[in-house]
């Protein structure tokens, strides 16, 4: 059966960050490919300005066009909001019925999973895979309580401490400091061909 791993995100912009923890968890899952699927509109972010889809869709596939096992996906932005992870998973697993589905996320995330839409439905269409930061734990009970069909349905991953934000990058573009190898040469030729963060 085929691993498929789901990163999703804004992207805005995509940063070598997104690139290593996503070749990292290839390798540590064992994963075929792995999908960036990048959000429209969060519901979490509703306030957030963001820099329009199509452009952070050609900065992912700057980012990732060297990469045969990273794919981008469009099934969130090209759907009807309101935008829940289990909603683009069920679109996710429509299109690669054969495969194993691993959601990937941050362990802040994991710990707010059970505020989120229908958390057991989603744990029914895929694994969860937490990208655990270094000297952090992961209770193997936790949510036992609320959801507790997590623990056999979760994978850790132990990933390297990175500290780069996009909102960091952002900022730090627009105070005139360079933000070269912190995003693929790609992204910043882009980035600077389209006048984007100005």
């Amino acid at each position: 059966m085929e691993r498929i791993g789901i990163l999703g995100g804004t992207f805005d912009p995509p940063h070598v960050g997104h690139l290593i923890l996503a070749q990292h968890a290839v390798g540590a899952i064992g994963l075929e490919r792995l999908l960036f699927m990048p959000a429209a509109d969060p519901p979490h972010k509703q306030q957030d300005a963001k820099t329009a889809v199509e452009h952070r869709i050609r900065m992912l596939d700057c980012a990732t066009q060297d990469n045969p096992q990273f794919m981008i996906s469009r099934i969130d932005v090209d759907r009807p909001g309101p935008h829940y992870s289990v909603d683009m998973m069920r679109l996710v697993q429509d299109e690669y019925p054969q495969a194993e589905l691993y959601f990937i996320m941050g362990g802040d995330s994991l710990q707010n999973l059970p505020t989120w839409y229908q958390p057991r439905e989603l744990l029914k269409l895929c694994r969860i895979a937490v990208m655990r930061r270094p000297q952090s734990e992961i209770p193997a009970d936790l949510h036992a309580a609320v959801l507790p069909e997590l623990a056999d349905r979760l994978t850790i991953v132990d990933a390297p401490l990175i500290d780069i934000s996009s909102t960091a990058i952002v900022s730090r573009f627009q105070a005139g400091l360079s933000i070269r190898y912190l995003v693929p040469d790609a992204v910043l030729d882009y980035i600077n061909t389209n006048q984007l963060y100005r």
